[in-house]
């Protein structure tokens, strides 16, 4: 598709560009914006509204406002809002993943595919749960007393999105949020808010009250400060980096002590022994990585094979990611190619990310790491890199350790599973692995052994609204999804 024809796309969504604050889009204090850009084309598609600290102040007003009625709404009444809300989300899913493929780079069919039927799925719910909730607990005391222990929506909660899952990361937090009758200040990313802000569209046509969600993107130094040190917020909850998780850690803690919820980093294991099923093996490792052009939390970027499968493996993963379609999320022929099973990836969400992952690359070819397949941009125009695979890596090697956030996976070839589980865990970070083996009593062990907040066996990339999902050690604490983040 043509520089054009993505802008007439843009042109006949017509999101909105403003801040919405109240039910109603505004204008930041100070007039400023930010330019959005077209990762396909490398062109600004429009410019949007910057909040800035009074903004937030004013959304923050808005939800305090919101909090009394809305805390104590029949929880019926809120289930039918959020249940009304995803079917508008399913209504306009193909409005959403277009908006989505010209913002984020990912394609259309793996926008509708997963992003927006799983934000769908997640507000249905937690509009479940509304009227069920367990509330309290009496507990019995000496002399005849008896102890009430209640539970309360905590108040209004601060949500920082990233730019990787846009919409169905706004989805995951302020669902539940709003199942408990708390209300809600949400930043989107700065360099993907589109969906985030068409959501206010579907907020108002469902008929959700004014201030119970306000959405205010900006940057993580404007809105994002404000939202973490405003001493009226009582929770924030963020995903990220691990590099602002910690301020926003500190930020929490310098302002009210509010409750924060981190997910962050991750460089996951995803480890293969000998007796696996082959060739579930190999496309489950090249949808872990590829997934999302890599720009994935939880992708399995460090391969570790068995060495007596590791060079028939090889062969066999080389085939497979060069099979991978590469191109403009909005192209039709790269969709078919999506709905017909094929990894597709479009590009990478903007020039720093871009030139980061090309980085890596560089750093995996002067470190010693054999090249399988890719290594360099594709193309001239746009930010797209070939699927890249480096195998001989060692544990020492940078591309082994860091985060790459982009379409590049290391292979590193092992013995055995105490030699597979002692390396596995050699990350500062902790937030998913995997495992592939016919054995049970291995999978078990591998699952009680792996420092990780989820374990996948012979399967990747399966995430559930009605599980939990996150990590631990410098992928941050709490969770994400399920029942149990709503005591978090």
């Amino acid at each position: 598709m043509s520089s054009d024809t993505h802008k007439q796309l843009f042109k006949k969504i017509n999101p909105p560009t403003k801040l919405f604050i109240n039910n109603e889009w505004v204008d930041s204090e100070d007039k400023s914006t930010f330019e959005v850009i077209d990762p396909t084309t490398e062109e600004v598609i429009c410019k949007i509204s910057h909040a800035k600290q009074a903004d937030v102040d004013k959304a923050v007003s808005a939800a305090n406002k919101a909090f009394p009625s809305w805390s104590t709404k029949d929880p019926l009444q809120r289930a039918s809002l959020l249940n009304k809300l995803a079917d508008l989300i399913e209504k306009n899913a193909s409005l959403l993943g277009e908006l989505e493929a010209l913002n984020n780079g990912k394609c259309k069919c793996a926008a509708i595919g997963y992003d927006i039927s799983q934000s769908a799925n997640v507000f249905r719910y937690y509009a479940g749960w509304c009227d069920k909730l367990p509330l309290g607990e009496i507990v019995p005391s000496e002399n005849g007393f008896q102890v009430l222990v209640t539970r309360q929506p905590i108040g209004i909660v601060g949500a920082i999105v990233p730019w990787n899952f846009p919409f169905m990361l706004t989805a995951w937090k302020i669902a539940p949020a709003l199942c408990c009758g708390c209300t809600v200040v949400i930043k989107p990313s700065e360099v993907t808010p589109l969906t985030g802000l068409y959501l206010g569209l579907l907020l108002v046509e469902a008929g959700f009250p004014p201030g119970v969600v306000n959405i205010v993107p900006g940057f993580g130094n404007t809105s994002g400060e404000a939202i973490t040190s405003h001493k009226d917020i009582e929770k924030v909850t963020f995903t990220g980096s691990t590099v602002t998780g910690k301020k926003v850690m500190v930020s929490a803690a310098n302002s009210n002590l509010k409750k924060v919820t981190l997910e962050l980093g991750g460089k996951s294991p995803n480890v293969v022994f000998d007796d696996c099923n082959f060739e579930e093996a190999v496309d489950g490792a090249a949808q872990a990585l590829f997934l999302n052009m890599g720009q994935n939390c939880c992708a399995g970027s460090r391969l570790f094979v068995q060495e007596s499968i590791y060079e028939k493996f090889l062969a066999s993963l080389k085939q497979r990611v060069s099979n991978i379609v590469v191109g403009d999320p909005l192209d039709e022929n790269v969709n078919k190619a999506g709905e017909s099973g094929k990894i597709v990836n479009g590009p990478l969400v903007n020039k720093l990310q871009f030139e980061k992952v090309l980085g890596y690359i560089n750093k995996g070819k002067s470190e010693g790491a054999k090249l399988l397949i890719g290594g360099d941009r594709k193309g001239n125009r746009g930010y797209f890199i070939q699927p890249t695979v480096f195998y001989d890596v060692t544990d020492d090697m940078t591309i082994a350790k860091e985060e790459i956030f982009g379409p590049v996976l290391s292979v590193l070839k092992f013995k055995t599973l105490d030699e597979a589980v002692e390396r596995a865990n050699k990350t500062v970070y902790g937030l998913a692995a995997a495992v592939w083996t016919t054995d049970l009593k291995k999978i078990h062990e591998f699952m009680q052994r792996v420092k990780s907040g989820v374990v996948w066996a012979n399967t990747y990339n399966i995430v559930k609204y009605n599980a939990p999902f996150g990590g631990v050690k410098a992928t941050g604490f709490g969770r994400d999804l399920g029942l149990s983040l709503i005591h978090i």
